[in-house]
């Protein structure tokens, strides 16, 4: 019987953070995880991407891993943590060595990668995450994995993800004094692909639009690999924030109209439909349009798909993405967003729901557990893989400089 492996995953967003338990075969990292714990808990010490406040953030990761714990029945010692946030930003660079002329190994790829993220970045910000986009062995290109093949120049084009090196050791602080550690730092970009995308339709090309709280977070992938990704600095708040100030409402408020009654789609609901806030609050006691909300929503909705559809003609892919879009997030469930990111993209857009996940499936079928759960999944086939040649580089690196440290001591 093979050994199984628990892992967790802390998604800390800007409205909630979100803790994911799964077991999964500790031999097989193309396993199914099997889900067995979910916490869920408010995120107030966090306001888009940014931590503004240590000691709430704090306490709200301790509840959510409580929570957590308490229905896995085991533990969480160590977690696989996604973020976002527009400080995170992403660019492409490539990598060049010589190899031996012989079969090209593992050691030879981190090498190469190695080499594509020896770039001049900013002396604020930290390389998060490297993700391979294709290798060359000599006249070779459009290579997936080249380990094996025989060739005396390798290149690699990589994909590196950059995140502010301030806001990223304070997550990494509070996520530390909440007691647990880190196994990896996954952007949002990346976990939320990992959970509701297949591989066809990755090779297809297709957009994954994560609308969270505080940002919209885009990765766009084409033949097998990630193309353009990036964080846009608008999202779920500035929905509620535009509805607090339109009808001269509590932000407390309008999230809760938003959620129980919110639409982007005016024209299906009579102008004489009225919200009566009393029955959702004990401060704003008024009575409010319902299609004023909808076309407030619209509006904003509206500038969000814009936007995505501005980055899409950036890399000359608007409407030309074969497997769509899908959307995931918390902030893309009310009625009316499909439709709205169909007409704005000009592609198919569907919700992104998980993939692939066994055990308490009920508990995360949600576009909002996309990032929680892709970053688990990513932790298990690529964190501990000891053929892992995405991300970790820094890590691999260091495991060879020791080695070659030790070998240098040896008579």
């Amino acid at each position: 019987m093979s050994k199984e492996r628990v892992l967790a995953s802390l998604d800390i967003g800007s409205s909630k953070i979100r803790t994911v338990v799964a077991v999964a075969d500790g031999e097989d990292s193309q396993s199914v995880p099997n889900v067995i714990g979910v916490g869920l808990s408010p995120s107030l010490g966090m306001r888009k991407g940014h931590v503004i406040d240590v000691e709430e953030l704090i306490h709200n990761i301790i509840s959510s891993l409580e929570d957590a714990e308490r229905m896995a029945g085991v533990p969480i010692n160590h977690v696989y943590v996604g973020m976002s946030g527009s400080h995170i930003e992403a660019f492409d660079s490539r990598g060049v060595i010589a190899v031996s002329g012989s079969e090209i190994t593992m050691d030879d790829v981190a090498r190469v990668l190695d080499a594509a993220q020896a770039v001049s970045i900013p002396a604020n910000r930290r390389i998060l995450h490297i993700e391979p986009k294709a290798y060359a062995v000599d006249e070779q290109r459009g290579i997936k994995n080249p380990v094996g093949m025989t060739g005396i120049r390798l290149e690699a084009d990589a994909h590196i993800i950059t995140g502010h090196i301030q806001h990223v050791k304070n997550l990494e602080k509070c996520v530390d004094q909440a007691g647990v550690d880190i196994d990896d730092l996954v952007p949002s970009t990346i976990g939320a692909s990992e959970a509701v995308l297949t591989k066809r339709q990755k090779e297809l090309g297709v957009v994954v639009i994560d609308v969270g709280a505080g940002c919209t977070s885009l990765a766009v992938f084409e033949e097998g690999t990630i193309l353009h990704s990036v964080c846009l600095p608008i999202g779920g708040e500035s929905v509620t924030n535009d509805i607090a100030i339109g009808l001269r409402t509590s932000v407390d408020t309008a999230e809760k109209i938003k959620i129980e009654f919110g639409s982007v789609l005016p024209e299906e609901i009579a102008e004489r439909e009225m919200i009566d806030l009393s029955t959702v609050s004990k401060i704003d006691t008024q009575t409010v349009s319902k299609r004023y909300m909808a076309e407030i929503m619209q509006a904003r909705y509206f500038e969000i798909f814009s936007l995505v559809n501005e980055e899409l003609k950036r890399i000359g892919r608007a409407g030309m993405l074969p497997a769509g879009g899908l959307l995931t997030g918390a902030a893309v469930k009310a009625p009316g967003v499909l439709e709205l990111a169909r007409d704005i993209l000009g592609l198919p857009v569907q919700m992104g729901f998980p993939v692939d996940i066994g055990g308490v499936v009920e508990k995360v079928d949600d576009p909002a557990y996309a990032t929680a759960l892709g970053t688990l999944i990513w932790g298990m086939r690529e964190g501990d893989s000891a053929n892992r040649n995405v991300g970790g580089v820094q890590m691999k690196r260091a495991v060879m400089q020791a080695s070659s440290w030790f070998k240098s001591l040896l008579p």
